[in-house]
This record gives C-alpha cells, structure tokens and sequence, in this order.
C-alpha cells in the first residue's frame, strides 16, 4: 500500500474538523472540543498560521491527519515539532498509515533542521503506546505534562 500524504489545505477543513471530532470520540473527549471549523481555519490557513496539517489519503479519499506544530528546545538550541493530534479512522488502521504519518513527520524534522518529534498518549491508550514503542519512541516519564486554562488562566493573567 503506498498511500498518498499530503499538506491540507483550507478546502479540507471540514474533514480536518470530522477527525478531530472522531479523535475525541475515541478518546471520551467529545464534550471538550470547544474548537469549530472557523475559528480552526483562523488558525491553520489564516494570516498567521499556527499549526499545519498532514492528510493521509487511500484511495482518494482522507482517512487520517496528523495536526503539529513548531516548538523550541533551549537544550537543542533547535525547533522540534510536536504533533497534537494523529488519528486513522478506526476501519483503516493497521494498515500502516499512522507509521506512514509518522514517517512523513520524522522526514520534516530533518529537512527542516529540527532536534525533536514529540506527542503525548493518553496513559490507558495501549495500542498506541505499544505502536509507538515499536517504532522506537521513548516516553518520557520524568516529565509531567502541566496545563493553565479556563478560570485558572485567566486569574493568572490578571483578565
């Protein structure tokens, strides 16, 4: 199978929007995405994009995206990019296709002179973690994930 990997663009961000929607359906997230195609678009296609998005199409159709951005390591002295969502529809994995994604990725962090492909898994996800293991990644178990939003953000903000 050689599926076709392609950057998305604004036409795709209703499909964009349906995996992100799907990711967190998988993930018993589906009551926190707050997140609608506008203000998605505003953010990956407008003035000053945020975030990029790879598609992972099988036969013409997408079935699959990885949605990452820039980061920076003062260590590195270098940019890694950090993948916020990767998600295969459920009928389609196993197939290859998010080792294709990641694949995809991992050449990005070389052409672009990057230090680091990072993500985080939910910690009850075991395929994943089992995929990701397989493919050579490491957790990092030293470090805890920190998270300021809502009501906290805003009080330290002074808002």
């Amino acid at each position: 199978m050689n599926p076709n990997i392609r950057f998305a663009v604004s036409e795709d961000l209703n499909v964009i929007f349906s995996f992100i929607c799907a990711l967190a359906d998988y993930e018993k997230l589906r009551e926190e995405v707050r997140a609608d195609p506008a203000v998605l678009g505003e953010h990956l296609f407008g003035a000053i994009p945020r975030a990029e998005t790879l598609l992972v199409e099988f036969d013409g159709k997408p079935v699959g995206f990885a949605l990452f951005f820039h980061n920076f390591s003062t260590f590195e002295g270098r940019p890694g990019i950090y993948i916020e969502d990767l998600f295969v529809l459920p009928e389609m994995r196993g197939k290859g296709l998010g080792k294709a994604l990641l694949a995809r990725l991992a050449q990005l962090v070389i052409e672009r002179g990057c230090a680091r492909l990072e993500w985080a898994v939910l910690d009850w996800n075991k395929p994943s973690i089992d995929f990701y293991e397989a493919i050579g990644a490491r957790p990092m178990k030293e470090w805890i994930i920190q998270r300021l939003d809502g009501e906290a953000l805003s009080s330290l903000a002074g808002a």
